[in-house]
């Protein structure tokens, strides 16, 4: 597992700046105006900072770009960096600043001399988020991060401001470290188990074993599994930070430890990647660190389902019919299209017991979107137009990009079965949209609903705007903000 960067704030002193070691950084606004820790860098240097703000140079800089004066003369720091931010940066421009001050930084000590540099708290958050490594696996022991210093005029206040955000970033840490883990790492016994250890922070934490499972009647769910030798599960995490007996928000999250595509295989090229088809189930448990840790006064539970999806002697085949917890049969036309017979049983499960408020689903479940909407949005279904768009503007406060799809009966007619009450699949066309309706008809009508499909942004193969390349922990903030905004 990974740790967070370790980020202190102190008291703004300009004459600490001479001194340090690493890095420093300064801020200047877009218009070249220098405030203290700016115009004591300029004598430090003889003036490189002023003839740099004169230059041509700086009129082509935007915001959050950096500007690095390497080995600056009359200071001990490598480097000087130079944040570029406009005067009052929203909260995204903060963030971004923070996140290019991480990236120049590489884990070595940096000073970031903010003085009254509004949503320093921000800045700091991007700082966190980028300064991620995954190397668990390396066997050459990395250095440690060097922490990073903030100065301002009022750590204290900035210090409590932060203090909710870092944990954020410690839930998005989470959700990038389950899904980059390989598979023979994090099995579902280990996944269950990592979940567990989160009764410290005040959630309760259930796992449902297989027998239980064919208790409820979890059929779908159990059928993805049943070519594994790894044990299906589903996990149960409550956090009840509200009023007690509020119907919670429930968060449902795809577990797929890895998808071989059972006897509909894949391909050999890029099934490595299928490590990451966890993904939404690893968004919601570190949704729910993120709310625990920072004491989210909300209700709210997330579900996930685990398994393993594998072709051996007792794995589900094409053309089996096999019946859900909601009683419907269901023809598994492709048993690569697995990603929603977990989810409907959890779905179910989750409106059964708790009576949930909302409903949010997230899955790594169709190749179908990343065609439609790239590695920039995840695909955003829904039943209820205000539960959407409300969650549609706590994704973009938070800069994580989500488009919303449309639903209809033309679509779900594409379901149809002539054998059982319907299909796994749709087809190729609308793929994506005819999975959502499949998920639609495990939703009751009384429930607003929300289908996040997360292929396309989980894991990536080149850095994001805030994350390395590989896991994103796409979904974490957003959900938080949800939660927060709607819920609290």
């Amino acid at each position: 597992m990974s740790s967070l960067i370790p980020i202190q704030f102190q008291s703004f002193d300009i004459d600490v700046m001479a001194q340090a070691e690493g890095r420093v950084a300064i801020i200047i606004t877009d218009d070249g105006k220098m405030g203290p820790a700016a115009r004591r860098a300029n004598r430090l240097t003889r003036g490189a900072v002023a003839r740099l703000v004169e230059s041509e140079r700086f009129g082509k800089v935007k915001s959050g770009d950096v500007i690095t004066l390497a080995w600056p003369g009359g200071m001990v720091a490598e480097a000087l960096d130079i944040l570029i931010l406009p005067r009052r940066p929203d909260p995204a421009e903060a963030r971004k600043g923070g996140v290019a001050l991480a990236k120049l930084a590489g884990g070595k000590a940096l000073l970031v001399m903010a003085a009254n540099q509004i949503r320093t708290e921000e800045l700091a958050l991007g700082i966190a988020l980028r300064s991620y490594d995954f190397d668990a696996h390396k066997t050459k022991d990395a250095d440690a991060a060097a922490p990073v210093t903030i100065a301002h005029q009022k750590p204290d206040e900035v210090e409590v401001a932060f203090a909710p955000l870092y944990a954020i970033a410690d839930g998005v840490r989470m959700t990038r470290d389950l899904t980059n883990e390989p598979a023979n790492v994090l099995t579902t016994t280990e996944f269950a188990d990592r979940l567990v250890e989160m009764q410290e922070l005040g959630l309760e934490v259930e796992v449902l074993e297989e027998d239980k499972l064919e208790e409820l009647g979890m059929r779908t769910l159990l059928s993805v599994g049943q070519g594994s030798v790894s044990p299906s599960k589903v996990v149960v995490m409550q956090w009840n930070g509200g009023d007690k007996g509020d119907s919670p928000l429930a968060l449902v999250g795809k577990g797929v430890v890895f998808d071989t595509g059972g006897i509909s295989l894949k391909p050999a090229g890029g099934m490595e990647d299928m490590t990451m088809d966890m993904g939404g189930a690893g968004v919601v448990a570190g949704t729910m660190r993120a709310l625990a840790k920072r004491k989210a006064k909300a209700n709210v539970v997330g579900l996930v389902g685990l398994v393993e999806n594998m072709p051996s002697g007792n794995a589900t085949r094409p053309g089996d019919v096999v019946k859900s917890m909601k009683g419907d049969t269901v023809e598994i036309i492709n048993t690569d299209a697995e990603g929603r017979l977990v989810l409907c049983d959890v779905m179910w499960y989750a409106q059964e017991r708790f009576s949930p408020v909302g409903m949010v689903d997230l899955a790594t479940l169709t190749g179908a979107i990343i065609i439609g909407l790239g590695h920039e949005n995840a695909g955003v279904f829904s039943n209820n137009d205000t539960f959407c768009d409300a969650f549609l503007k706590s994704a973009k406060a938070e800069d994580e990009g989500a488009w919303r799809m449309p639903l209809g009966d033309a679509y779900d007619k594409l379901l149809k079965s002539r054998i059982a009450d319907m299909k796994n699949v749709g087809g190729r066309p609308a793929g994506s949209i005819t999975a959502a309706q499949f998920l639609q008809r495990f939703v009751k009508e009384e429930t607003p609903w929300i289908h996040l499909d997360i292929a396309g942004v989980a894991s990536v193969a080149s850095e994001t705007s805030y994350a390395p390349k590989g896991a994103t922990g796409w979904g974490v903030r957003a959900l938080s903000r949800f939660v927060q905004d709607n819920f609290e």
